[in-house]
């Protein structure tokens, strides 16, 4: 820092003898010192890196700053991405653990079952729709071993068309014989017909206890596949046939099977809580329905397991050839825990 110096002198006279005058007057000569403070400002090294980087670069400084803003709102919504993933899939976990497996009556006792369930028992997951009713009449003439049906009429049947109408007709037949398939005649652009059509059937008595009267309504299409509307089935041996029997009944939903006689199986299931663990044994079946050419088959049966109305785990047993009755006794083991079985 430069230094300056002032001195200040007291005044000396000088002596008579001199050889300046007497009056000749010395000036002190004032000499001031001052010392000028300068502040040495040091910036920080990291500061001082980044400003250096940054002059580095050939863009301006807004355009640098724009440039690590999107890079940083890039990086958080990939984070936040990442976040709602992994929720997503411990949620779907957690529904996973919690659905239960509808396995009523287990007991670890041997059943056995006729292979098609009961057609009220049948659940195939649609909700329940207004298809209309029908009425009809059933008499039985033992003398002549005849079964008489009698389609009247329909009432406030579905509309199948766009224009909200159809083109009902009725299928009529008897399980499990069906070797007779009776037809009303076609009402164009209704949902009110009146059919007024009686068709007789040959069947002797102690075939008419085991039979079931199955009666069907579609929308007909000229060019294109038949629509059915709805279905009733009425077992004869529930029937009181010391009369004629004429009423209304609501149109269900049609069955995905026929009610046939297509055998039946033997089988166990056995579930340990402690070790999570469901058996099921298949020991065999008797009576089976032919279905090759020669009179036999060659039956295998399929064990699945569902949660709520979905394909969960399945196994197969092995194939027997050309029986109907085959034996298997095979058995099956699942992992199910305890809180996806509900009692």
């Amino acid at each position: 820092a430069p230094l300056f110096l002032l001195l200040i002198m007291p005044t000396i006279r000088a002596s008579t003898n001199s050889s300046h005058s007497p009056n000749s007057t010395i000036h002190p000569i004032t000499i001031l010192s001052t010392t000028s403070t300068h502040t040495n400002t040091t910036l920080n090294p990291a500061a001082a890196f980044v400003n250096d980087l940054l002059d580095q670069i050939p863009l301006p400084r807004w355009a640098i700053y724009t440039i690590f803003a999107g890079g940083g709102l890039l990086i958080l919504i990939c984070c936040l991405c990442i976040c709602v993933k992994c929720c997503c899939k411990g949620k779907k976990k957690r529904q996973k653990k919690n659905e239960k497996i509808n396995l009523n009556d287990v007991n670890g006792k041997t059943t056995t079952a006729l292979v098609q369930p009961d057609v009220a028992d049948v659940d195939y997951g649609s909700t329940k729709q207004q298809r209309g009713k029908l009425l009809y009449s059933l008499e039985y003439n033992a003398a002549q071993s005849e079964l008489t049906v009698g389609i009247k009429q329909a009432n406030s049947l579905k509309a199948m068309d766009l224009g909200g109408n159809s083109d009902p007709y009725v299928k009529v037949y008897i399980c499990p014989d069906k070797s007779k398939t009776c037809e009303t005649k076609v009402f164009s652009h209704t949902l009110n017909p009146v059919f007024n059509e009686q068709f007789i059937f040959q069947i002797s008595k102690s075939s008419l206890l085991q039979s079931t009267v199955v009666m069907q309504v579609f929308d007909f299409n000229r060019f294109s596949k038949h629509k059915i509307i709805g279905e009733l089935r009425v077992q004869l041996c529930d029937v009181d046939w010391n009369h004629v029997i004429e009423e209304w009944q609501d149109l269900a939903e049609p069955a995905k099977f026929e009610d046939e006689n297509l055998g039946e199986i033997c089988f166990s299931l056995r579930y340990v809580p402690s070790a999570g663990k469901l058996t099921v044994v298949i020991l065999e079946a008797k009576d089976l329905k032919s279905m090759d050419i020669g009179g036999s088959s060659d039956p295998y049966v399929k064990v699945q397991l569902a949660l709520d109305k979905r394909k969960w785990k399945k196994r197969k047993t092995s194939i027997k050839k050309k029986t109907l009755n085959p034996y298997y006794n095979e058995s099956f083991t699942f992992n199910v825990s305890f809180e996806q079985i509900q009692v």
